[in-house]
């Protein structure tokens, strides 16, 4: 859907500025051809600016917000235990917010507005840490319990 709306918009601006003569001031035209290469030149670097927008809103809600630091320390452990068991058996909100989390990385990075590079600096760490853990991967794995982004993204992960 997202990559829709700006195909659009982009054909709709592209369509415009094309064939169209714009009148400025005192009567002088500029040609079309001069204005969709301003249109872009601005459309790019835009496109530019967006995904670091996103990776740093991404790094602030994950490092520096409280909302996963307790989820991230319970998973941050060098293998599987009781407390993980539980965890996932449980199915705690903030446990599948923490994994919505890493679904929407994911998405992001599907759709190009993340790249892969940014993702990996930022969340390899933690993405490893959900593969480390059995009942983790079983709960992610499951296709009833959606993830199907977060399984092909940590699939793709070399340990």
């Amino acid at each position: 859907m997202l990559k829709s709306v700006n195909l659009k918009k982009r054909a709709a601006c592209f369509f415009l500025v094309s064939w169209s003569w714009v009148r400025l001031t005192h009567g002088r035209t500029v040609p079309s051809s001069f204005l969709t290469l301003l249109a872009v030149r601005t459309y790019r670097s835009n496109s530019r600016r967006e995904p670091a927008k996103w990776a740093v809103q991404l790094y602030e809600k994950f490092y520096e917000a409280d909302r996963y630091k307790v989820m991230r320390d319970q998973l941050d452990c060098a293998s599987e235990t009781d407390d993980i068991r539980d965890i996932v058996e449980k199915q705690a909100a903030a446990f599948t917010d923490y994994l919505n989390f890493f679904e929407l990385v994911a998405v992001l990075e599907d759709n190009k507005q993340l790249s892969r590079d940014d993702v990996l600096d930022f969340f390899d760490y933690y993405l490893q840490c959900l593969k480390r853990h059995g009942p983790v991967m079983e709960y992610i794995n499951t296709p009833a319990n959606g993830f199907q982004h977060l399984r092909n993204l940590l699939g793709t992960l070399q340990a």
